[in-house]
């Protein structure tokens, strides 16, 4: 059996970050800095190295997903992915432009899609896709916001929302409303709204599927899905991109034309991803036309495994006599691990897109 390597990531500390939550994981001191998250892949922005010293890439080529640690202390910007075709034109239409690949007002920075999927790890908190316009109606009835349920019934959900980033409805008496009330939804608004004065996305939030996930929980994020982290640390699995479509909540670059081109309006039921057990303590996680595919195992014993394509493989809690919580390992096509303890582990697969 081949020895297996150890994968070393890199930190990025963006302002949203825990300042706790990835340097416990990785049983580190904590700097008093925000930690956002731990890249784990080839993405030339921070790629990953083995304990050697060389490159991920060199053992493993370029991936074509990339594996996070993600740690939310506050908000993320609302946010929005463009589907592979949406992506492919707009990096030509702004090569065409002349815009730098690193410009802040620079969007399609490659030219492949950001489907993604976050698995819970803490208690996790999350704005995710459009609630039902039935269920949208009568929380803005509650909410005294009575003008706005009747337009909403009457002029459809993409009418709403559309007309809310064009500033067709005034945003402060929304606001005004929601600091006098303490339902959970007004709450966020008044607290959003403070963070970012005039800003229509913390208006389009009372539309939205406010998920509360719990640990081993999880979330698909689709083209088109609109959806902001607001706070709890989870495993991340993404395409290798970085195409991110922002409406607000943000003091990045904004382009609401663009959402509103790349926005899927419609209602879901319930955006959570419901993992299937295919073997006791084994669950996989369905991530449709994705390059990539997520497992989560509870190891309470021996547990052996024949890598299929190239893979990592990370402890997110307990310890086994190969990896404990923290530790990354990658396996590529044919290899074998095999390890004992009492661990929960995730695995990322390369698959076909489709598969």
């Amino acid at each position: 059996m081949i020895p297996v390597q150890f994968v070393s990531g890199v930190i990025q500390h963006y302002a949203w970050g825990d300042p706790s939550f990835i340097p416990s994981f990785l049983d580190v001191p904590a700097d008093g800095t925000p930690w956002a998250e731990l890249w784990l892949g080839t993405h030339p922005g921070a790629p990953a190295t083995v304990v050697s010293g060389a490159g991920l890439r060199e053992v493993t080529g370029e991936l074509p997903y990339l594996l996070k640690v993600l740690a939310a202390g506050e908000a993320l910007s609302l946010q929005t992915h463009p589907s592979r075709s949406q992506a492919a034109a707009g990096f030509a239409r702004e090569e065409a432009a002349g815009i730098g690949r690193d410009a802040p007002d620079r969007i399609y920075r490659d030219q492949h899609p950001k489907p993604e999927l976050i698995c819970a790890l803490t208690p996790f908190d999350a704005l995710c896709g459009f609630r039902p316009i039935v269920e949208s109606a009568l929380l803005l009835d509650e909410l005294g916001l009575t003008a706005l349920a009747s337009r909403l019934r009457r002029d459809g959900l993409p009418a709403m929302v559309r007309s809310l980033y064009r500033r067709e409805i005034e945003l402060a008496p929304i606001v005004d409303t929601c600091r006098s009330h303490v339902l959970t939804e007004a709450r966020l608004v008044a607290l959003l709204a403070e963070q970012y004065p005039d800003d229509a996305s913390v208006a389009v939030t009372l539309l939205m599927h406010r998920v509360q996930l719990s640990p081993g929980e999880a979330i698909f994020l689709g083209p088109g899905n609109l959806h902001a982290y607001l706070a709890g640390a989870g495993i991340e699995i993404m395409s290798a991109s970085d195409n991110v479509v922002r409406g607000g909540m943000t003091h990045k670059h904004v382009d609401v034309d663009e959402l509103l081109e790349v926005l899927d309006i419609r209602a879901i039921a319930d955006p959570r991803v419901a993992p299937h057990e295919v073997e006791p303590g084994q669950w996989c996680y369905d991530t449709p036309d994705t390059p990539f595919r997520l497992w989560r195992y509870e190891v309470a014993g021996s547990f052996r495994h024949v890598a299929t394509g190239r893979e990592l493989l990370i402890c997110a809690d307990g310890a086994t006599d190969l990896i404990a919580r923290g530790q990354t390992v990658v396996l590529v096509p044919g290899e074998v691990v095999e390890l004992s303890g009492i661990a929960t582990l995730f695995r990322v697969e390369e698959t076909a897109l489709g598969a």
